[in-house]
């Protein structure tokens, strides 16, 4: 069991990849620039229509989405909603022929996937060099710029856990979920499709060893009291808030934000540490690029909207972490010692070998 202090301590050998673009390299980033060609480049800054995919929250989206079109009424975006895996899987589908413009609020351990694949496009969003290093890609012309984070957290029906004889003191640890009093009443999100499964998942794996069986020994005992896998990274938490299970496992906002609307719930922290990811932004590689996605871009970075990231995650990628209800002390000393190397190269294995033993309770597509 372990906590960070700082930001830097917390992801420090993290991102040893990823140097960015600081205050001081901006000029020489803007050299670094792609020059837009007018044969690579089409459309207007200000208007026109760009296909964007992500993975946030469907009503975060429309609240965004809201300041978005006060700013620029004349581009219309027509957004692809879906969980963090299905939106990685569709992109890759794409790869020979792409239909996003922008890929918007997506885990950063998929846009590593994605550059891998060469299928992203260099572009320094305006204000980029506000972001830091740790929080971007390493490139000199960023290829994906990070907005904000998100933890593994389980939300407890005290309603429900009553009925068991538990109470939601009960529950502080990942040990904790193998109680046998908790069979069949734990949901949790299927990280081939979600990436909070995911960001759980690897989480797990790294408090354990990483590459040694400890983990997945973990996994299996927790399958026991599993009822279902889901494809979402907050529907386990809506599920324990409706008293549909007992635990739901998921990531922070989703648990506080059920609880703000009056649900009996508690969220709990695990005492070991988090697992988690960042949400990120990019530009995708195509024929033609769409001026007006790099004006979404600007925008999805700027201090306006990045006030709204706050509100509903703690931790965003500029001018530190914000507080937030729910949190009883800095969330920055929640997050475990994140090898994000670690996880990109290890991400096909671990979604093969958890679906090879555990998709059998997976819902239904």
């Amino acid at each position: 069991m372990f906590r960070k202090n700082l930001i830097c301590t917390a992801i420090a050998g993290l991102f040893l990849f990823m140097s960015g673009c600081t205050a001081q390299e901006k000029t020489e980033t803007q050299k670094t620039q792609p020059a837009a060609s007018a044969e690579k480049y089409v459309g207007g800054k200000n208007n026109g229509s760009i296909v964007v995919y992500t993975a946030l929250e469907d009503e975060l989206v429309t609240e965004y989405l809201a300041l978005f079109y006060k700013n620029y009424p004349n581009i219309k975006v027509n957004i692809v909603r879906e969980s963090t895996g299905i939106i990685t899987a569709k992109l890759l589908a794409e790869k020979n022929n792409p239909q996003a413009d922008v890929v918007w609020g997506t885990a950063a351990s998929s846009m590593m996937v994605l550059d891998d694949e060469g299928m992203l496009e260099a572009y320094s969003p305006q204000g980029v060099e506000r972001v830091a290093a740790k929080f971007k890609s390493d490139k000199p012309v960023p290829t994906w710029v990070g907005i904000d984070a998100w933890e593994t957290a389980f939300t407890v029906n005290t309603v429900e856990l009553k009925k068991l004889g538990l109470k939601a003191e009960n529950i502080k640890s990942y040990q904790d979920l193998l109680n046998p009093k908790l069979k069949n009443q734990i949901v949790m999100s299927n990280p081939n499709s979600s990436g909070t499964g995911f960001l759980t998942v690897s989480g797990v794996l790294q408090l354990n060893g990483k590459d040694s069986e400890k983990g997945w020994d973990y996994l299996t005992k927790l399958h026991a009291n599993i009822a279902q896998y889901v494809h979402s990274g907050s529907k386990p938490a809506k599920m324990a808030a409706a008293g549909e299970c007992a635990v739901g496992v998921s990531f922070g906002y989703a648990g506080i934000s059920q609880k703000q609307k009056g649900a009996p719930v508690e969220i709990i922290f695990p005492v070991e540490g988090s697992g988690w990811d960042l949400e990120a932004n990019a530009l995708m590689k195509k024929d033609k690029i769409n001026l007006a996605a790099q004006t979404f871009l600007d925008w999805a970075i700027s201090d306006e909207i990045m006030e709204l990231y706050k509100k509903n995650y703690p931790i965003i990628t500029v001018g530190g972490s914000g507080s937030y209800d729910g949190y009883e002390s800095d969330p920055l000393k929640q997050l475990i010692d994140n090898d994000f190397i670690w996880t990109a190269k290890n991400r096909e294995d671990i979604l093969k070998k958890w679906a090879a033993n555990f998709d059998s309770k997976s819902a239904a597509k």
